[in-house]
């Protein structure tokens, strides 16, 4: 299930309904824990090709002596004590084969799954005969493959067969105003049959981290609140310290003295537009507050610069 209601993440399930309801092969790009293999299920649950199997390889994790066994099968009595089995792409016949972490293939792993793409045949290990496959091919990876086609990591002619149809999952600190969502729904999978919830002050220490990790990395920062949390409210107590670390410091530097809370205000507005990279829109969908509002904080912050600078 995709969780989000930002603009980004609404393009995305747009995206996902159109590559969908082709038969293209499709690259799926993104950092690590973004949730590239939930957008790939996503493409085969809108497609066709729904009631077929949905069969996903973490192609880092293929050992590459034994990568065509798992890819293309193997027949029986190839060596001794071997039992035939079929390969992923024939297991995947009539659904969609979702290949992770395709960057992570030797350069001699490419060659071969290049002749299985352009054939969309295979060939037991130990085998004689071809067999053609209906599988659709569904390729992602952390990396930018473009950048490593230029710098001679990955094939050219492997990254053009699979880069006609590509999609960009973004990080989590590009849509901070799905968290609040995200972490609704992951307290729900994981309560355990517990009644949970979270404190606006912890879902706001949650919102200001930068998440390195995404959506895995917030999943696992709950599960630990859920496991080692007393109450039946996740508390800023609860999360790790390098969570919290950002959130600590803004809180110090909460209105003291004389300042007033519009101009604290104005200048939280400003941390804000500066995380959203100038991004106005952006800024407004994450703090809620109309363009109109933004500007006033901004032109507010901006006279009390100059008034400052007069006075120094």
């Amino acid at each position: 299930m995709i969780v989000g209601q930002s603009s980004v993440m609404q393009k995305l399930r747009a995206d996902i309904a159109s590559v969908g309801a082709t038969d293209f092969t499709v690259l799926v790009e993104g950092e690590s824990g973004v949730g590239k293999e939930l957008v790939a299920y996503g493409i085969h649950h809108a497609s066709p090709r729904r009631r077929g199997p949905f069969v996903a390889v973490n192609c880092a994790a293929l050992v590459e002596t034994l990568l065509e066994a798992e890819l293309f099968g193997i027949e029986e009595r190839t060596a001794t004590g071997v039992r035939g089995r079929r390969g992923k792409f024939e297991l995947a016949e009539g659904g969609t084969l979702f290949l992770d972490e395709v960057a992570d293939l030797s350069v001699g792993a490419q060659a071969k799954l290049l002749r299985v793409l352009q054939d969309m045949s295979v060939e037991r290990v130990g085998g004689e005969s071809v067999r053609a496959v209906n599988t659709r091919v569904i390729a992602a990876t952390n990396r930018r493959l473009s950048e490593q086609m230029r710098a001679r990591q990955f094939r050219e002619d492997l990254y053009y067969r699979i880069s006609g149809v590509e999609l960009e999952v973004p990080p989590l600190r590009a849509r901070r105003e799905d968290i609040p969502l995200l972490t609704e729904h992951l307290l729900n999978r994981h309560r355990h049959g517990r009644e949970i919830g979270v404190s606006a002050a912890a879902l706001d220490a949650l919102m200001a981290f930068d998440w390195p990790g995404n959506v895995r990395q917030l999943e696992r920062v709950l599960e630990r609140a859920i496991a080692l949390g007393p109450g039946a409210t996740v508390e800023v107590s609860d999360l790790p310290i390098a969570v919290t670390r950002g959130y600590r410091d803004l809180l110090e530097e909460l209105p003291r003295g004389t300042e007033t809370l519009r101009a604290w205000s104005s200048r939280y507005v400003r941390v804000v537009l500066d995380r959203c990279e100038g991004n106005k829109r952006r800024a407004c969908d994450q703090l809620d507050i109309s363009y109109h509002t933004l500007r006033a904080y901004l032109a507010f912050a901006q006279g009390a610069s100059r008034g400052d600078a007069q006075t120094s």
